[in-house]
This record gives structure tokens, C-alpha cells and sequence, in this order.
């Protein structure tokens, strides 16, 4: 996956003056001047890499995610994907229906990963074993907790066995035996050649797992390489050791 001068500008309004409201006046809105959320960044993520973004909250990672994903085109420059299989973007709870039981979310994502119902069929009882769902499939996704909703949005995307698999934030929530049994699953995605990309505040895990970090701040790329050098220079950036970074 290669990304090439990719930039992103966000066009925000705002009211020129929301104090005309107390007044019943009708508020004049105006155009700001875009926010560059992502700001002429190149990437090259190879087959069979994990491959890691950090950086500060509104520093771009996840925008530039959703870029690479295909779901939010970007301003200027472009994507190449490797495969004929689009890259699968899992982030809490998108491509879910609270509103809905999991059985049916289980359908509504396979759907949305482009399976055929037959497909989803097929591996529906694996889904379900794998989230450790049991007879709570059945029950409106209102009900889960943050680590189930994790669980069984992971467990739908993983069983496609995508070439190319984006996760924004995905290990945030979860318990330890679910983030363990995520880890192996992923680490024989890599065995088969696939390519995981994932956004994380997680700095341990990320060190840990990942080939290659890229830090990001205020939409560009300020450094790309070991784990541990990366993630070093960027806690010095923000003025915190590693011991007070803590574990995941």
C-alpha cells in the first residue's frame, strides 16, 4: 500500500456572531479557512508489515486512515492498494446498528465487507465463537458493553481475512484475553502476507507488535521507522518518559 502526497482539508463554519440569536436576528454564517488535517504525507506500508501511526489526539492518524481505507477521499494525492481486495477498516463500532440485535450486525457488516449472504452463512457460527458472544448474539447491540461491541466487530472483519486490514482504535476496550486472542489472530493475518495498519494510543502494544511506527502531528509525518526510536522521540515531544507513559 502506498500513499503519495496525500492532503486533506476541512472546510468548517462557524456563526459570525451567535450572540444575534438573544436578539432575534437571524445568524450570518461564513466560511473559516480550511483545516489541514492531513498535509502532504507519502507512506509506503509493505506486504506483510504491521505498521503503526501515533501522535496526539488531532494529529491526522485518523483521518489519514479512512484515506488510506478509500472511505474519505483525499484532496490531493493518491492510494495504491496492492490485491483486488479493497483494504477492510474496522473502527469501534462503525458499520453497526445499536438499534439492532448482534445477529443481524453480524449480517449488516459482512454485507457492508461486500460477502454474500451465503458467505455470511457460512461463517456465522464461527463469528459468534470467536466473540464470545454466546446467547447474547440475540440481543440488541444497545445492550453490549464497549468490549463486546469490539469484540464482534473484530470477529466479523478478521473472518473475511482481509489482505490489507485498518484498525482505528480497536484495542482501547477489551478485556486481556480478548486482546491476546486478537494479537495471535493478527499475527497469522502477517504469517499469510496480509498487511495490518493500526492508529493506537496503546505506545506498549504498538512497540510491541508493530514492524514500523510513523508519529504524526498537526496532519504531517514527522518521523517513520524503528518502534522504539519513533515512539521514543515522541514522548520526549510532549515532555513524558516511557516509564510515565506506563502500560497498556
Amino acid at each position: 500500500m502506498v500513499g503519495r502526497n496525500l492532503t486533506v482539508r476541512f472546510r468548517p463554519f462557524s456563526e459570525r456572531s451567535p450572540s444575534l440569536r438573544s436578539h432575534g436576528l437571524r445568524a450570518v454564517k461564513r466560511h473559516e479557512a480550511p483545516v489541514v488535517a492531513v498535509d502532504d504525507v507519502s507512506v509506503t506500508i509493505n506486504r506483510g508489515e504491521a505498521f503503526g501511526f501515533i501522535g496526539s489526539n488531532g494529529a491526522g492518524k485518523t483521518t489519514l486512515l479512512r484515506v488510506l481505507a478509500g472511505v474519505l477521499p483525499p484532496d490531493s494525492g493518491e492510494v495504491l492498494v496492492y490485491g483486488t481486495q479493497a483494504p477492510s477498516l474496522l473502527s469501534l463500532g462503525a458499520g453497526m446498528n445499536r438499534k439492532l440485535s448482534g445477529r443481524r450486525n453480524v449480517y449488516l457488516g459482512g454485507l457492508a465487507a461486500g460477502l454474500e449472504k451465503k458467505e455470511i452463512d457460512e461463517m456465522f457460527d464461527d463469528v459468534v465463537a470467536y466473540s464470545d458472544l454466546g446467547d447474547a448474539i440475540d440481543r440488541p447491540a444497545s445492550t453490549y458493553s464497549t468490549g463486546m461491541f469490539a469484540r464482534l466487530a473484530f470477529a466479523v472483519a478478521i473472518r473475511r481475512r482481509p489482505q490489507i486490514l485498518l484498525l482505528d482504535e480497536v484495542f482501547a476496550v477489551g478485556d486481556q484475553a480478548f486482546k491476546k486472542k486478537s494479537t495471535e489472530t493478527m499475527e497469522e493475518l502477517l504469517a499469510e502476507a496480509g498487511t495490518i495498519v493500526m492508529v493506537s494510543h496503546g505506545l506498549n502494544r504498538m512497540k510491541l507488535f508493530c514492524h514500523r511506527l510513523a508519529w504524526m502531528e498537526r496532519g504531517r509525518l514527522m518521523a517513520v521507522g524503528d518502534p522504539e526510536e519513533v515512539a521514543a522521540a515522541y514522548l520526549a515531544s510532549v515532555g513524558i518518559t516511557a516509564e510515565e507513559a506506563g502500560e497498556d
